[in-house]
């Protein structure tokens, strides 16, 4: 190999998967920029994100077929990431998972691309489908999860029906990040409302 043949390959990017996830970022950081600039969802089209991220139209479409999709995965970008689940006790796990809720309810009350998505995704269906597909139902399920091994542990009674158990848990957090912006959202929160309710459903010693 002759030495402009050496340096030819230096200068040359790496090709492959890390090269992709750099393009992936750039684009879906792009699409950040723009909803933090106030952009609304209807004017983001792809020739103006190819534009932000600086890459070309063909770039984006090879990895979304359409705008929503892309829409969607900035929005799992843009959210914190679920908490790693110890599985030592329901309780425990239950305060991860509303602590997590309560984090995403500060982020989206101070993030502009947090509190711009989820205002918009109300006026579009199919994101909002997507959204619930790929991020609401997984964590739904995750909860679900987390109270049958507490009903096989013998930590939460048997009649209890755990897909309402499941709202009734989420369903004050989810009120003060939702509905209530006037409510505060305190460190100790998730504590307080999953001891409330599991107070009276742990299985009655006979």
């Amino acid at each position: 190999m002759s030495l402009a043949d050496s340096r030819h390959q230096q200068d040359c990017p790496v090709r492959g998967r890390p090269r992709s996830e750099a393009v992936e970022r750039a684009i879906i950081e792009g699409v950040m920029r723009l909803i933090e600039d106030g952009v609304p969802l209807a004017d983001l089209s792809i020739e103006r994100i190819a534009r932000t991220a600086g890459v070309g139209k063909a770039t984006i479409y090879r990895r979304w077929s359409n705008k929503e999709d892309l829409f969607v995965d900035v929005m799992r970008a843009a959210e914190p990431e679920d908490p790693e689940l110890p599985g030592t006790s329901m309780r425990e796990d239950l305060v991860l998972l509303l602590e997590s809720l309560r984090q995403r309810g500060l982020a989206s009350r101070s993030t502009a691309i947090l509190h711009n998505v989820y205002a918009q995704m109300k006026s579009s269906p199919k994101i909002w489908a997507a959204y619930h597909a790929t991020v609401v139902a997984p964590r739904r399920r995750l909860g679900i999860e987390v109270l049958r091994r507490g009903q096989e542990k013998g930590e939460l009674r048997q009649d209890v029906d755990l897909d309402l158990m499941n709202d009734i848990l989420v369903g004050p957090m989810l009120v003060r990040t939702l509905l209530r912006h006037d409510a505060r959202l305190d460190e100790g929160l998730a504590e307080q409302i999953v001891d409330t309710v599991l107070e009276g459903l742990r299985p009655v010693s006979s």
